[in-house]
């Protein structure tokens, strides 16, 4: 049996979450019910939708710093800290388990955490106490790829709570031009949570309609570039059964999912 959590969440735009942003208040309400079910892990590790490299990228820093990737907010969104510890150790182990399962890994002991990594975790653990780690995405962006990368990681030691960090919808046009959840957003979040939580299909069935994902309604509305979809894949990967809880917040007037294994 899995001695992992696994969690995939919607993060929200930027540092508003944590910046007492009206139209995220679901959001917040919603992983505070999620901590509720969480056990507390020995270490984090997080993929992020905002890291892409061409071969997968692992933060190796004992003493990670922050990674202030986006521009325009009030003072106080470069003022957060999060002061957490690293894990060289196990940036090493995960490193290895992708390299035995031929994918090419690079560790990084200069890069902050990004917003996708430090967002979430202020509101999980805002004691910044458990060792975190981050996992980039690969830049060709490929389902079959994410799935695989999960898999790699499956079978690491320890008792680890892996994060994938993205949105479940993220058209950047239809979040500033629209004040309400609109029917391809709606259509979109009841496949994507039918999908990740039905126990009527097989997991071959499962997993071939994240890797046909483009082919759910409105697909490429909701996700013009895939980057914040992948997490859920790679979650999926660590996983292979339907998720145990799932969860729906109103984010910035659009539904956004949150699964969590």
């Amino acid at each position: 049996m899995m001695h992992h959590s696994v969690l995939y969440v919607s993060h929200g735009g930027g540092p508003l979450p944590l910046l007492n942003d009206p139209a995220h208040r679901e959001m917040s309400t919603t992983l505070q019910q999620i901590k509720t079910l969480l056990p507390l892990p020995d270490a984090i590790v997080v993929i992020s939708a905002h890291w892409e490299s061409d071969s997968v990228a692992i933060t190796a820093a004992a003493q990670p710093t922050l990674l202030y990737d986006y521009h325009g907010f009030d003072e106080a969104a470069y003022q957060l800290r999060y002061p957490c510890p690293g894990h060289p150790e196990l940036a090493n182990i995960i490193a290895q388990a992708l390299q035995q399962a031929g994918i090419k890994p690079r560790l990084e002991k200069q890069r902050g955490l990004d917003h996708g990594v430090f967002v979430p975790l202020i509101m999980l653990y805002p004691e910044a106490r458990v060792p975190v780690v981050q996992v980039s995405l690969h830049t060709q962006l490929a389902a079959d790829f994410h799935i695989r990368l999960g898999q790699a990681m499956r079978d690491l030691p320890d008792k680890l709570l892996f994060i994938g960090s993205g949105f479940s919808f993220h058209n950047m046009r239809a979040f500033f031009h629209s004040t309400l959840a609109d029917d391809k957003n709606i259509e979109f979040e009841r496949w994507l949570q039918h999908m990740m939580t039905s126990k009527d299909m097989s997991e071959a069935q499962r997993r071939q309609h994240l890797l046909d994902w483009q082919q759910a309604p409105h697909a490429r509305y909701c996700h013009p570039r895939e980057e914040h979809l992948l997490p859920l894949h790679v979650c999926y990967g660590l996983t292979e059964r339907p998720c145990q809880h799932a969860f729906q917040a109103n984010i910035l007037h659009k539904q956004a999912s949150y699964f969590l294994w």
